[in-house]
């Protein structure tokens, strides 16, 4: 019977690493952030040109006048229940585009994102329910404090992410992508979740008969999709019909936007350089950035704005709620949560980055006014003045917001702009940033080639620097017979 065999050696366990919150972006994740990007700061441009233009056409004597009745016209089929105002259609209609398209987004990051492995998904989650539930209760605590309604808790919850990235296009234009991705990643989380709370809590009455009819357009829809239809007539015409009943339901109309959205895939197949989703949201982004979002601001943020009306947000406790939950509780609360995200699990923060980069970023996720002046207006649907006053305090809130992160990030700028370079740097000039390459031989070897020609060409430039040195020392001794005239190359001396 042969002995028995020792016990192997137990391997030693690989070492853990620690994750980098707010690292650089995997190459794919950051040129899918770069394009998002560029087009949603020109939508955000756009919705800053629109914004002044509603608060001139709203404010100017003779102006005012005309953009009520704009604003107030109705038109549509009344038979479907749909005869709305301009400014309705904006907001139930053209606000419906803004959901679809973060739908997708919001989907592109869970299959194929960042939001697609779980402990990279905790920090923009934790930060976004932080981010909507800090300003809620300092929203309820300044009103429970100073008597007032609580109808507007969910005001200051959201996040505008055109307006954020508007400001980014003015004064952080070399602003790391990964922080970049991580504002745009928040505000998708922050859309869904705000969207939620609209249809949870500012849907008062609802037909089920409609509600079904919805249900079945959107099963439909999926169907179609499943079979590998193609073609927009097909779509739009359900899309339009889903979203009629959708609304005729008492549920927000918005809601039909996210769903579908949310049914498109988002991975590729063999064959395919994008997925459906991808290629729908690449066409109809510049429409919801470029053209839905304005239009909505210009008909929603038309308030009639005084000293004294500015004086009072600050004298009422709903529009001080608003102030202050977009500016302190939005900032605290986003900072919050990543910090608390990072003190409780085994990630931490990028070395290239600082806890102040964190705080400025959040402090800019206090711009919250697309979605924040749509919930204004359900909180206190049949209340006018208010509602205005509200509106006045999200563009206050906003204004202050945007101000402190100027301001914040600008004290950073430089150490951004040195960041940005080195991500930006292609030395070998094949379009991809070198530090996506430094594991890659081929890159190694395509450095090396560029390296031996310009040492090749230093080389001959100084050896022919050195012999037309050697040739300035020894040409007054040794070639002045050479000299015609009798002059010397270096004096007037005979030669």
């Amino acid at each position: 019977m042969s002995a028995p065999r020792p016990p192997a050696p137990a391997s030693a366990p690989a070492p853990q690493h620690p994750r980098k919150v707010l690292g650089r972006l995997s190459l794919p994740e950051r040129n899918f952030v770069a394009e998002a990007l560029r087009t949603e700061t020109v939508g955000g441009v756009l919705l800053l040109v629109a914004a002044v233009a509603a608060l001139v056409w709203a404010n100017v004597p003779a102006l005012h006048g005309s953009y009520e009745s704009v604003s107030h016209f109705h038109l549509g089929p009344a038979a479907l229940g749909l005869n709305l105002s301009i400014a309705h259609w904006a907001a139930d209609g053209l606000l419906a585009v803004f959901f679809f398209v973060a739908g997708i987004e919001l989907k592109r990051e869970l299959v194929a994102g960042d939001l697609k492995d779980p402990r990279a998904a905790a920090l923009p989650v934790v930060a976004a329910l932080c981010g909507m539930a800090v300003p809620a209760l300092v929203y309820t605590l300044t009103n429970l404090t100073g008597g007032g309604s609580l109808a507007g808790w969910a005001v200051p919850t959201a996040t505008d992410i055109a307006f954020a990235l508007a400001v980014l296009a003015v004064i952080g234009t070399s602003l790391p992508s990964a922080l970049r991705a991580f504002l745009l990643t928040l505000a998708v989380v922050d859309d869904m979740l705000a969207i939620l709370i609209i249809a949870v809590f500012f849907t008062s009455s609802i037909d089920f008969v409609a509600l079904g009819g919805a249900v079945v357009g959107l099963v439909v829809f999926w169907l179609l999709l499943r079979k590998g239809v193609r073609g927009w007539y097909v779509y739009v015409p359900l899309a339009l019909v889903i979203w009629a009943l959708m609304y005729n339901s008492g549920v927000h109309a918005t809601i039909a936007g996210v769903a579908m959205g949310l049914m498109l895939r988002c991975t590729t197949r063999e064959g395919e350089e994008r997925s459906p989703g991808e290629r729908i949201e690449h066409l109809v982004r510049p429409l919801s950035a470029g053209l839905a979002v304005p239009l909505f601001a210009l008909f929603s943020a038309g308030v009639t704005l005084s000293g004294g009306a500015l004086g009072d947000v600050f004298a009422r406790p709903e529009t001080l709620g608003v102030v202050l939950g977009l500016v302190v509780g939005k900032t605290i609360g986003i900072f919050g949560g990543t910090w608390l995200t990072v003190r409780f699990t085994r990630a931490s923060l990028s070395e290239d980055l600082a806890w102040a980069d964190v705080f400025a970023v959040a402090s800019l996720a206090g711009i919250g006014f697309t979605v924040s002046l749509l919930i204004g207006e359900l909180a206190f649907d049949g209340d006018a003045a208010l509602t205005d006053e509200v509106k006045a305090a999200v563009l206050l809130g906003s204004l202050i917001a945007a101000t402190l992160a100027t301001v914040l990030l600008k004290l950073r700028n430089a150490r951004y702009r040195r960041m940005w370079e080195a991500e930006e740097r292609d030395d070998d000039l094949d379009g991809v940033p070198d530090v996506y390459e430094q594991d890659d031989p081929a890159y190694h070897l395509r450095m090396a080639e560029i390296l031996d020609r310009k040492a090749a060409e230093h080389r001959r430039i100084a050896e022919e620097i050195a012999r037309q040195t050697a040739q300035d020392e020894t040409g007054p001794r040794h070639g002045l017979a050479e000299v015609p005239g009798g002059a010397g190359e270096k004096g007037d001396r005979p030669a």
